[in-house]
Order: C-alpha cells, then sequence, then structure tokens
C-alpha cells in the first residue's frame, strides 16, 4: 500500500513555538524552508514504493497524453505561421497583393486571438478540454486548407481573423489541461513540449514548405503547403476527444489502482485540486482579476512572447534577407529552430529538476540578449556569421515562456482560476502585433532595426522578472514569520477555513 501520509504542519508550527521568543530574519528563512518542504510546496514521493509508483505513472502520462497534446501543438503553430512560409514563393506576387499584406493579416489574427484567450478558455473548461481542443482544431485546419483557394488581401484577413479565434483558447486550454495530470514541479519540462513542438513547428514548415514547392502540378507551392498541413491537423483534431482522457481518473490506459494513486497525488499536490475538473466559479473569475502575480508578469510575458511570435512567422524572410533563395530560405530556417527546441526542454528540465524558474528564465534571456546584440552588431556582408548569431538568437528565445507559463500555474493552486491565469497570461501575445510591425518589409533585408528594439525589449524583461522573484521571496518571508506566531489551532484554522483560500493562505509558499 502506497504511503500517502502528509506533514503534520500543525506540530511543526507548536514545535517551533516553542523554540522561538521572537522572530529574526534567520529563524524566517529557516520557517521558509520547512514550508517549501511541505505538501504546500508541491507533492513529494516519500518511500521506494512511492517514487517508483510515481514515476510509473508519470512515463504513461508522458507516452500517451503529451505527444499527443504537443502534436496538436505543432500543427497549431504551423498553421499559425503558414503565411511566412508562403510568402518567400511569391505568396502576394501571385494574388496581386501588396509586400505588407502578410503582416496586416498577422496584425488582424491577434484582434481575435488574444481578447477571446479567456473565453474560449472557460468555454474549454465547461465542455471538457479534450473535446474542446478536437473541436478548436477541426475548424481552424479547415480555415488552414481553405487559405489555398483565397483571392484577395480581405479574404486573407478574414480568414486570419477566424484561425485566430479558434486557437485562441488552445495553449492556455491545454497547458491547464496537462496541469490537471502532473504535481506542480513535474509540470514545466511538459509544458516546455508544447514549446519544443512550437519551436520545431518552424522547423518542420520550412520542411514542407520546402518540399511542397517544389511540387510541379497545376498549383502554386503556397497552395500545396496550405492544402496539406490543414489536411493533417484535420485529421489529427478528428482523434483528438477520443484519445485524450478528460481526468486522471478516467484514464483509458491506466489500472483502477493507478486511477486512484492519481488523483490522490494530486490531491496532496494542492488539495484545490478536489474541484470539479469542469467548474469554474465566480470566485476563480474575481480572484484571477485581482492577481497582482499575474498582472506583474504580464508586460514580461509580453516582452518575451515578441520573439517566439515574430521569429516564428518572419524567419524565412529574415534568412531570405541574408541572400538565401525562397525555397533555401526555409530550408536554412530549420537550424535554428533545432537550436531553440533542444534548450527549451533542457531548461525546463532544470528548471523542474531544481524547484527554480526565475533564474532559468533570466539565463535564457541572456542568451537571447547576447544574439540579438551580435546580429546587430556584425556587418550584413558577413551573412554566416549573422546566421549563426541567429542560431544563437533562437537558441534561447523559446525558453521564457513556457517557464512563465509554469511559474504562474505552480502558484496557482485551484483549478479553476489556474485556468483563467493562464488564458489572461495569454494575452501577453498581443506582442505579436508590435512583432509583425517590427519586420516590415522596408525594414529589411536586415532588420537591424527590429533586432535593436527587440534588444532593448529583451533587457527590460530580464530586470523585470528578477523582480518578481524578489518580490515573491519578500512575501514568502513575510508569512513564514506570521507562521512562526501562529498557535496550531490557528495554523489548522487557517488550512482549512475558506478566509483564505489558494496562493492567498499564509502557509503557501510561491515558487520562484
Amino acid at each position: 500500500m502506497l504511503h500517502l501520509e502528509t506533514i503534520d504542519e500543525a506540530v511543526a508550527a507548536e514545535q517551533l513555538a516553542k523554540e522561538m521568543q521572537y522572530v529574526d530574519e534567520s529563524k524566517a528563512r529557516e520557517i521558509e524552508q520547512e514550508l517549501a518542504q511541505s505538501k504546500q510546496q508541491g507533492y513529494q514521493p516519500v518511500t521506494d514504493e512511492e517514487w517508483k509508483a510515481h514515476h510509473s505513472l508519470n512515463l504513461k502520462f508522458d507516452l500517451y497524453v503529451i505527444p499527443f497534446c504537443t502534436l496538436i501543438y505543432l500543427f497549431c503553430g504551423l498553421d499559425r505561421a503558414n503565411i511566412g512560409n508562403a510568402a518567400t514563393d511569391n505568396f502576394t506576387q501571385d494574388l496581386g497583393m501588396p509586400a505588407t499584406a502578410i503582416n496586416t493579416a498577422t496584425s488582424w489574427f491577434i484582434i481575435t486571438y488574444v481578447p477571446f484567450m479567456p473565453i474560449t478558455t472557460y468555454f474549454g473548461r465547461r465542455v471538457g478540454q479534450p473535446l474542446f481542443l478536437g473541436v478548436a482544431g477541426f475548424c481552424w485546419g479547415i480555415l488552414t486548407l481553405s487559405q489555398a483557394f483565397i483571392k484577395t488581401e480581405a479574404q486573407l484577413i478574414a480568414i486570419r481573423l477566424l484561425v485566430g479565434f479558434f486557437e485562441s483558447g488552445f495553449f492556455s486550454t491545454a497547458a491547464a489541461y496537462i496541469s490537471i495530470f502532473y504535481p506542480r514541479f513535474n509540470l514545466a519540462f511538459r509544458i516546455s513540449m508544447f514549446f519544443f513542438a512550437y519551436a520545431i513547428s518552424g522547423g518542420f514548415g520550412g520542411l514542407i514548405a520546402y518540399g511542397a514547392f517544389n511540387i510541379s502540378g497545376s498549383l502554386y507551392g503556397w497552395q500545396y503547403l496550405f492544402l496539406i498541413e490543414g489536411s493533417l491537423t484535420i485529421l489529427l483534431a478528428l482523434i483528438t476527444p477520443f484519445w485524450l482522457p478528460t481526468s486522471p481518473g478516467t484514464a483509458w490506459f491506466l489500472t483502477p489502482a493507478e486511477r486512484h494513486y492519481a488523483e490522490k497525488r494530486m490531491v496532496m499536490d494542492s488539495s484545490e485540486n478536489l474541484a470539479d475538473a469542469h467548474r469554474i466559479s465566480k470566485r476563480d473569475i474575481l480572484e484571477t482579476l485581482k492577481d497582482w502575480k499575474l498582472w506583474m508578469m504580464l508586460p514580461c510575458a509580453m516582452i518575451t512572447t515578441m520573439g517566439p511570435t515574430g521569429f516564428t512567422t518572419f524567419l524565412p524572410l529574415v534568412v531570405k534577407g541574408l541572400g538565401y533563395s525562397g525555397a533555401m530560405a526555409n530550408l536554412m530556417s530549420v537550424p535554428p529552430y533545432i537550436a531553440g527546441a533542444c534548450l527549451v526542454l533542457l531548461f525546463c528540465w532544470s528548471s523542474d529538476r531544481h524547484h527554480e524558474r526565475c533564474i532559468h528564465i533570466v539565463i535564457g534571456l541572456t542568451i537571447v540578449i547576447i544574439g540579438l546584440a551580435l546580429t546587430v552588431a556584425l556587418p550584413e556582408e558577413q551573412v554566416h556569421a549573422r546566421y549563426g548569431a541567429l542560431i544563437v538568437l533562437l537558441a534561447g528565445t523559446f525558453i521564457a515562456t513556457p517557464l512563465n507559463a509554469s511559474w504562474l500555474a505552480g502558484n496557482t493552486p485551484d483549478p479553476g482560476k489556474r485556468a483563467l491565469v493562464l488564458a489572461f497570461n495569454g494575452w501577453g501575445n498581443i506582442a505579436q502585433v508590435f512583432s509583425s510591425e517590427l519586420f516590415q518589409s522596408k525594414y529589411g533585408p536586415s532588420y537591424s532595426f527590429s533586432m535593436k528594439v527587440l534588444l532593448g525589449l529583451m533587457i527590460l524583461a530580464f530586470f523585470g522578472y528578477s523582480f518578481v522573484a524578489i518580490t515573491l521571496r519578500l512575501v514568502n518571508r513575510h508569512r513564514a514569520k506570521k507562521v512562526a506566531q501562529m498557535t496550531p489551532q490557528e495554523l489548522e484554522e487557517e488550512n482549512l477555513s475558506d478566509t483564505r483560500v489558494g496562493d492567498k493562505k499564509l502557509t503557501f509558499v510561491y515558487g520562484t
């Protein structure tokens, strides 16, 4: 039988109270560390048997849930960014559109993508995430396929508006969905798989585009591109509701004992996980709107999102500006994405292993800053050196966003509020409006101005995330002092009452 006992925090607090006549800074640090090791900081197996069951369960979710969600997100990235690939095959010229049509369509995409995130996420949680992901994927797959037959810029904009709507709730819904299967410090690496998919979607899209543009037929190369990617998305979406379970307790690939343990460990990770899997209450909405962490981190998320959203769409154009041909520009965009995909996995794995978010984020931003600085400083005629700088830049550009989402998810124990927090955090994607303006053709072929602006913004994000971490540590220290002065009865009341909920409880320790 698995050992499922947790730390008796009331006894621990009573022992601390006996030892303390007053609370000083050093004692506060000790209390903070003790709380950080308790269940308030996430589920940790105790016995060898429990560790074995824990790893076995994670492995099954890693094999059945994560790859499928990752594959859907890969096609989400493909269908979002494929107009950038199409642009290298004379997409706008063939339809008689201005060169800025791609930038305009990208900006219009955001008009529905960003504002509808909380609404579609709420709806997805109400109907069940697997069904929502399947329906949304089917709809944007149909729209992607239909792009092969557009004739005017107005039709392109209309389709991009609809694609934005159906993709709007995908990431926050999928991230919230993943968070119901894994304890909080097993989460970042799994969410990073989405960004691994998003990163390789650029490279994979480049390979598909290279093949599509070399098809000999009655259609343009960019038409084959839209037809291929749209058809694959539709096929995958039709399978989704039947493959993905709605919760750990309904996973078709687990034994009854494994389902029971899967639910138990999530309750031990946070008692808030007892809540109805499909419920979002009025209190969840109000608590989300009042969550200071969300609004502190949103500007940072917005800045760091400019890298992934900008480069996944416009990297083929930037590479083409270095002197490579249309088809070759798509092929040469693959290595930077591979570098980005590998590094995001490495950093998120390390972040989970060390139970730390901020330092990993700022190191990732440092890599981006170095890449941008090299791109700006190197002379335009040094094509290969500037291409190498792009690889450095892309290597770091995907790191911050999944760690930002994991940081927020881990610090939001209530599942309903967590889904909404991730949805509102998705408003950072409004940065795509600015990134599409930064990569207008008038700044090409070198895009030096665009790189300089991004360099300044990434430095700002570096200090922004550092400020968030310092603030959270100060809050933890303040709470540790209060907990040390509480009686066992007060501590029990704090844990059981609804006066403060979720991360508002004094015994909750924020991850940094």
